[in-house]
């Protein structure tokens, strides 16, 4: 492994921060390869097939201006990365740079908010996964059985943990499948649906500018902030691209304009389907409409025979092309954020290890692997409510380590947002308005959480997602504490760094 740090210059004369090499495979992805992931990180067709009829039942049809509302802070937080990135090209990113700006302490919890998110979604997307499949097959009626869809699920967790382990080459070929496959069905799909709506389908409405109206959607100030909630969801993910910094050309600098790209790409992506399925099925409460209760698990599914016939089953291989692509995409930023843990001293060195034939993070890819298959299994047998309400609760874990990014973005820069206009509203205004959006939408989910109707299940009176997050995000708390008193960790708590590292600390 080379000795040697990389140190990058933020723009607009921002500092320059030394990097420590970790052993993987260097300037592998290019720009290209950067949007992809971040495109495919977010399972766009799985989201949007599983948020819109949600949205739909809150805002009816202002969806369309809730999901540009709800990407509002996504973007803000998305131009902290970028400048974080630019001068700190590190993959462990979210640690790394709260750490640089707030200390030991705030870039453990920031660290674990980013696994913590990565390894109960991977449950999710195992148990999408395993379901997709079994409606392939046959009836559709091994979907129901829990058995097989929770081994399967376990399976392609598995499968996916071994593309990582085995290179980021192999990686990007196996996403470059998956993507393609997953927008063009997605592609077929909306095709079908202008056809049909072209050809005069009786049962649509007709696009209205009112569905972009504000006045119109802050009647009921509630819906809004619900609906902007759960649009949050469907954009998360875009910052995998960061995560892959060190193995992607031009570390400062292409993986920041990859999560932009990316995350504007997503915008129109889901505002331009929302309104063609908005036209052809209404958000009426009958029928394929958005509103039907029976529709809201997946809008996609319920409209897929009366839109392609029979081919509907390409929507069916489209969601399942994009959980497998995020299952993938999502254990690449939990491995390489542990692995940067390792390598700054926060967890135990083995984590900081990488594969020296792979190039890849190992042991911190193998451990990712084996907790979301452990977490995954464990709840399914255990109650598959709580399975339920502990996803519901990654909003918390996703709203907590965004804005703790915002607010690290505007602190690490605070010395350099007089140098010029630029650095004042993309390392100050945005990143901290970002922030604070995502710091209220933490609570206010909190709230709605706290609700014993909120979700599945209740314990103790309270909304089982409220306990779920609380538990799991205080989890990291205690883990934090029994690492301050390792051996093997404790210099980093007490400023005594690995060797070759520096303290935290502000620009100048």
């Amino acid at each position: 492994m080379s000795t040697e740090t990389t140190t990058a210059g933020g723009p607009g004369g921002g500092p320059g921060t030394s990097v420590p090499p970790k052993g993987l495979r260097a300037g592998i992805l290019d720009l290209g390869d950067s949007v992809m992931l971040g495109l495919a990180s977010t399972a766009p067709v799985y989201s949007l097939a599983a948020t819109l009829g949600l949205i739909v039942a809150v805002n009816g049809n202002y969806t369309p201006l809730i999901l540009l509302l709800g990407f509002i802070p996504v973007l803000f937080i998305a131009f902290a990365f970028r400048e974080l990135n630019s001068a700190i090209p590190d993959c462990g990113t979210t640690f790394t740079w709260s750490r640089r700006a707030f200390g030991p302490w705030a870039g453990w919890l920031g660290g674990w908010g980013v696994a913590l998110a990565g390894i109960v979604v991977l449950a999710n997307l195992a148990q999408v996964a395993g379901q997709y499949l079994w409606l392939l097959v046959g009836d559709g009626s091994l979907a129901e059985n829990k058995v097989i869809v929770t081994a399967s699920g376990v399976l392609f967790i598995a499968v996916m943990t071994l593309v990582n382990y085995r290179g980021i080459r192999l990686g990007e070929h196996v996403q470059r499948v998956l993507t393609y496959v997953q927008y063009i069905a997605l592609g077929i799909f909306a095709l079908a649906i202008v056809i049909r709506i072209v050809s005069g389908a009786p049962e649509g409405q007709p696009f209205d500018f009112d569905w972009f109206n504000p006045a119109g959607a802050f009647a009921d100030p509630g819906a809004v902030v619900h609906g902007a909630l759960l649009a949050l969801f469907i954009y998360w993910g875009w910052d995998t691209c960061l995560a892959v910094n060190e193995e992607t050309e031009n570390p400062s600098t292409t993986p920041g304009r990859g999560a932009v790209i990316s995350a504007f790409i997503l915008v129109a992506i889901y505002v331009s389907v929302a309104l063609l399925v908005m036209m052809y099925a209404t958000v009426g409460t009958e029928g394929i409409g958005l509103g039907n209760e029976a529709n809201q698990d997946d809008v996609f599914l319920a409209m897929k025979d009366v839109v392609l016939g029979p081919w509907g089953w390409l929507i069916v291989v489209a969601v399942l092309a994009s959980v497998l692509s995020s299952t993938q995409t999502t254990i690449l930023p939990t491995a390489r954020g542990t692995l940067s843990m390792g390598v700054h001293g926060a967890l135990p060195a083995k984590f900081g290890e990488v594969h020296p034939k792979n190039q890849t993070p190992g042991f911190s890819t193998q451990v990712m692997g084996a907790a979301a298959i452990a977490y995954y299994v464990a709840m399914s047998f255990l109650s598959e409510n709580l399975l339920s309400d502990s996803i519901s609760a990654i909003s918390l874990f996703i709203a907590f380590y965004y804005a703790l990014t915002g607010f690290a973005c505007f602190w690490y820069f605070r010395d350099t947002l007089r140098q010029s206009a630029r650095n004042l509203w993309l390392r100050g205004i945005l990143p901290l308005v970002g922030a604070l959006l995502l710091t209220a939408a933490f609570f206010i989910s909190a709230v709605q959480m706290w609700d014993p109707a909120y979700g599945d299940t209740q314990i103790f009176g309270v909304g089982g997602a409220f306990i779920s997050g609380v538990v799991l995000l205080a989890l990291g708390v205690v883990l934090a504490v029994v690492c301050r008193f390792l051996p093997a960790t404790r210099g980093y708590f007490t400023g005594k760094t690995p060797a070759g590292q520096t303290s935290a600390h502000s620009p100048n």
